[in-house]
């Protein structure tokens, strides 16, 4: 319930613990808030602040592949090669990312796609931001990320994805002030990939597919026993565990029972989902559908899009230099 603490003594510590020990199931258990609490690396906030280099987690992870591939082949080994193999794929990303920022500063501040400007507001609306901001929502996944993120300074990348969806399309804001407000919560801040990140997730770029998260299939994918959600949202302790995804459905006997009256207790829902994902839809896909767009999508492909090198006759990737 606390922030990582700092320091190459204690980031040398999280890297072996997790090539070595935590690490065998990362690629099935990163997308989930509760196991991934463990799962992931959590080196993000050493790379932040420089307690590690890149190239110092990149080469380890590399000799520990090496080491696992010179041993024997079994299934425990098969399940570490495949979760580290997919661990240096998110490094490699993670300078993709924050190349982005150096090819072109101004994303900080403006659209990547400029077809966009006039998409949102610029300016957020108070109620709906402050519910946000507050873990207020009425979604119990928005909230719980919310608040867990208030207290340790860390949630898993879909959970942070899931809270910069849910702002763009669900309240319909601008990813300025809310990326502005999770940077100063983030304890692994990294601009290069915070910006670039939220421009992706709120549908700004136009060259990246548009990801509009369900709160409520969240719970049931990633939470499906209500363990982070009641850790953080406790006002829900007791509320059935087929109501967890939308306490709000709860017959008004069962909020008895449960001492969480929605409305009083727990708020209700400050958007329909069903209504903002229609609405969000129609908007975005109304705009990637102009000639402008269009032509701002291929510029930034140009400029931004990932490259992969051309395969040989033998299937193998060519060297780039």
């Amino acid at each position: 319930d606390k922030a990582q603490s700092g320091g190459e003594e204690r980031a040398q510590r999280v890297l072996r613990s997790f090539l070595w020990e935590r690490g065998e199931n990362y690629r099935a258990e990163m997308s989930s808030p509760v196991e991934g609490w463990n799962g992931c690396s959590r080196l993000s906030p050493h790379l932040a602040f420089g307690s590690l280099s890149l190239r110092q987690v990149y080469q380890t992870a590399r000799a520990r592949r090496d080491e696992l591939k010179a041993g024997p082949t079994d299934e425990v080994t098969k399940r570490w090669g495949g979760s580290i193999s997919s661990f240096l794929s998110r490094l490699r990303w993670h300078c993709h990312f924050m190349q982005k920022l150096e090819d072109e500063p101004a994303i900080e501040f403006r659209n990547m796609n400029r077809a966009f400007d006039a998409l949102r507001p610029l300016e957020p609306d108070p109620e709906r931001f402050a519910a946000w901001k507050d873990g207020q929502t009425g979604y119990p996944m928005v909230d719980a990320c919310m608040r867990c993120l208030h207290r340790t300074g860390w949630i898993n990348f879909r959970m942070r994805a899931m809270l910069a969806s849910f702002s763009s399309y669900h309240l319909w804001q601008h990813w300025r002030q809310p990326a502005i407000y999770l940077a100063r919560q983030f304890l692994d801040f990294e601009p290069g990939i915070h910006y670039s990140q939220f421009q992706m997730q709120s549908g700004v770029t136009g060259i990246n597919t548009v990801r509009v998260y369900s709160p409520a299939k969240q719970v049931k994918d990633q939470d499906p026993q209500g363990l982070f959600i009641r850790r953080w949202v406790p006002e829900l302790e007791a509320v059935p565990e087929k109501y967890l995804p939308e306490p709000h459905t709860m017959p008004e006997l069962t909020q008895q029972m449960a001492s969480c009256r929605i409305g009083t207790d727990y708020p209700a829902p400050i958007v329909d989902h069903r209504e903002a994902y229609r609405a969000a839809r129609e908007r975005i896909f109304a705009v990637r559908k102009t000639a402008h767009a269009k032509e701002e999508a291929a510029r930034v492909y140009l400029k931004h899009g990932s490259r992969k090198r051309p395969r040989d006759t033998a299937g193998r990737r060519r060297s780039s230099g």
